[in-house]
């Protein structure tokens, strides 16, 4: 199972960077939602006021964020990898988005997630 989505954001590709691994702003883009991000390789993260679980496994600053996350809920020991590619186009980033190793059963709700959690709040937020 993968989800593949390529979305365009109004933002340079430093600021979603920052946007991804800054707890603050993380926080402030799910307006006021508890993020807990530590910005290195091997850092844990607790999204969502902890409803999400993660941990970075790769980070090539203002280019490439991969995680191993997953949903609080999900089966014991079950994470997806999660992958951003940043590039910039113009005044705009494009996210090339992949997610992988997700259950079945959750494709749906993620997929949709995804705009609804992070694409659309990350375009409205003041820079």
């Amino acid at each position: 199972m993968t989800i593949q989505q390529n979305v365009d954001i109004h933002a340079t590709k430093e600021q979603i960077y920052e946007i991804l691994l800054s707890s603050e702003k993380f926080s402030a883009m799910t307006g006021g939602k508890t993020a807990n991000i530590e910005a290195k390789s091997g850092g844990a993260l607790s999204l969502f006021d902890g409803m999400i679980e993660a941990r970075n496994i790769e980070l090539v600053q203002n280019k490439r964020i991969v995680q191993a996350w997953r949903v609080k809920d999900w089966p014991e020991g079950q994470y997806s990898l999660i992958r951003f590619e940043l590039d910039q186009n113009g005044a705009n980033t494009t996210i090339h988005f992949t997610q992988t190793g997700h259950p079945e059963e959750a494709e749906a709700h993620l997929d949709a997630g995804w705009h609804k959690m992070y694409w659309e709040p990350m375009n409205k937020m003041e820079r």
